[in-house]
């Protein structure tokens, strides 16, 4: 096709041959060819007669010596002539006229197209079949910021990214062997020096069946392409987390009657026996496989939550002095806390949590030392600051808390993958892999939204949003207080559908003294509280069951017996305690696995303290 290497490097194979026919353009132009022509034509043949008989009245020899037409009178013969003439200008001015309508709409058209690609977002380039740029659109300068005359002056291939080059090249050589190609994406340098993704499509101009030029089009898709990798990394990030809260609701069943089991062990083992280290050993590693399922919950925004209305100053207040006693004395803390209202709903466990995550994960990014700036300010989401976000996002007022360290940082692969569950740079055995993981669950359950800014040797920042709410702070919850003993005599219906989990908590419940109806999902249970004639003074129900939810079984059972008190327990709630995993005021939750004196205190803190529920609500 005669498109050299180089210069075909800076478009895209065609992806759809387009024929040099006749355009109305085209049309108009011949129309005005013609038509001149014509004139011309006549203007030379009426010329040429108009001369000839001037002529002829000088040569009386030219005329026929025939008596009829010697008689003809001069003057009308000289007025014929003149009339001649007079039409002839006349044909002229009204051809001039057409020419002038014609060439109008030509001035039109072509005014259309300046605005059509002066105004164009896409940049659009014409190129004949040696790569010499016959044309660049405005858009070029806006873009990429190359005027028409550097681009004219420069080889296109100098500006496409090496690793984008190969194929660049392959798709020029389909179009100057076959005349027809693909839609191409290449990275092509800015003139700041930046990279931007340009998505390049291509139609050839045939003629005669030769591509005689080329008309491409490309568009800026930088930014598309970034929203793209966001909207796939969200993606991921909710697969990992249903992934992981699943595993964690079978891990937490099996902890339970591990830990049961084992404490009733470890009970009847004496202190001085050679079994009881193991006992304790197997505890241990019970309980930290219980904290990694807590973790794991919480990237998963699928742990209870009890939110109360908190003041976010007040929390890095109470923590300032245990964190600095967490973080290392070479690593200087500094808070600058806004005074202005900075008032939050959250779960105050969970957001404690929060900064502490994010403190140690500070400090561990400065091996050497460094600051940490803990800030608290008031920020507004207006739709903006929403669009940059590839999924949907509240506009509102936020309390921003912000972690901003001067360590080693992070590249853009470790930035992706920052809030994965398990994901970790440190050393073996040096990390698990869930501090930021937890960090991210408890923000985006608390209704907020986290971001990272890093660069390798530019520490790094991490900014949460909370939702902002105008109300009172709630009062610090009273420390219930410990009863007496921790046997009880009531009948208690439980309902679990693990079986060996429904084996240990009736056992542990035998053992405090209670009297224990036992059943293995919500219909059974109502059964058996109808066949029941005595009281039934709590029911503790399993939340995720087969066919009925505890909550559903709870909202029947107390329509039977108003009297009951509820306890929900699960390893794994998503959103059917409450909405979004929040509980309802006033009810009480045992989060598995757990302990027989967490399960027994709870039961007798229900039972000699708290009111009456009426069901989950």
């Amino acid at each position: 096709m005669g498109l050299s290497t180089i210069e075909t490097a800076g478009f895209t194979a065609p992806e759809t041959p387009v024929p040099d026919r006749p355009s109305s353009l085209h049309e108009g132009l011949r129309v005005i060819e013609r038509r001149d022509w014509w004139l011309w034509m006549c203007a030379v043949l009426i010329t040429l007669l108009l001369t000839g008989g001037i002529v002829s009245f000088g040569f009386p020899g030219l005329h026929l010596h025939r008596a009829e037409l010697n008689s003809a009178p001069l003057r009308d013969t000289i007025l014929g002539l003149v009339g001649m003439v007079l039409l002839f200008d006349i044909y002229t001015i009204y051809q001039h006229f057409q020419i002038q309508a014609v060439r109008k709409q030509l001035i039109e058209r072509e005014e259309l197209f300046r605005l059509i690609t002066e105004n164009a977002a896409d940049m659009i380039a014409v190129v004949d079949i040696k790569g010499r740029r016959l044309y660049n659109s405005p858009s070029y300068e806006k873009i990429l910021g190359y005027t028409p005359q550097e681009l004219g002056g420069t080889s296109a291939v100098e500006q496409i990214h090496p690793e984008d080059r190969e194929n660049v090249l392959k798709a020029a050589a389909v179009a100057r062997h076959t005349g027809v190609g693909t839609s191409l994406e290449y990275r092509m340098r800015h003139k700041d020096g930046s990279w931007r993704t340009l998505e390049s499509r291509a139609s050839t101009i045939l003629k005669a069946g030769q591509v005689e030029k080329l008309v491409i089009v490309n568009r800026d898709v930088t930014e598309r392409k970034h929203l793209e990798d966001q909207f796939r990394q969200s993606q991921k990030m909710e697969a990992v987390g249903r992934l992981s809260g699943g595993v964690a609701h079978d891990f937490n069943n099996l902890l339970g009657v591990i830990i049961g089991y084992g404490e009733i062990v470890q009970e009847g083992t004496a202190g001085e026996s050679p079994l009881r280290t193991c006992i304790d050993e197997i505890l241990k590693a019970a309980h930290r496989a219980a904290g990694l399922t807590r973790q794991l919950l919480a990237f998963s925004r699928q742990q209870v939550m009890d939110p109360r209305v908190l003041d976010v100053n007040v929390v890095v207040k109470d923590m300032e002095k245990m964190l600095k006693r967490l973080i290392s004395e070479d690593v200087r803390l500094k808070t600058e806390l806004d005074s202005s209202a900075m008032r939050i709903k959250a779960d105050q466990g969970q957001i404690e949590q929060v900064v502490m995550n994010l403190a140690v994960n500070a400090r561990d990014a400065m091996p050497s030392g460094g600051d940490l700036k803990v800030t608290t300010s008031n920020f507004h989401m207006d739709d903006e600051f929403v669009r940059r976000y590839p999924y949907p996002v509240l506009v509102g007022d936020y309390v921003l808390l912000t972690f901003a360290d001067n360590g080693i940082g992070m590249d853009a692969t470790t930035r992706a993958r920052v809030f994965e569950p398990f994901f970790t740079t440190k050393e073996k055995g040096k990390g698990t892999g869930l501090g930021l993981s937890m960090v991210y669950g408890v923000v985006k359950q608390s209704g907020g939204y986290i971001d990272v800014i890093s660069e390798p040797g530019a520490g790094a920042t991490f900014k949460i949003y909370l939702p902002k709410v105008e109300v009172a702070v709630d009062p610090p919850k009273q420390q219930a207080e410990l009863p007496p003993s921790l046997l009880g005599i009531e009948t208690l219906l439980l309902v679990e559908d693990e079986v060996s989990l429904r084996k240990l908590s009736r056992h542990l419940l035998e053992l405090c003294g209670y009297a224990v109806l036992e059943a293995e999902n919500g219909a059974e249970a109502l059964k058996v509280s109808q066949e029941h004639k005595g009281m039934i003074h709590l029911l503790l129900t399993d939340v995720v069951m087969p066919g009925m939810s505890g909550r559903a079984l709870a909202d029947q059972l107390m329509k039977q017996r108003p009297e009951t008190h509820v306890i929900y327990m699960s390893g794994y709630t998503g959103q059917t305690v409450g909405e979004h995993g929040v509980l309802a005021e006033g009810s009480f939750f045992l989060p598995k696995p757990f302990t027989r004196e967490a399960l027994a205190r709870k039961i007798r803190e229900v039972l000699d303290g708290s009111p009456v529920l009426s069901g989950a609500d």
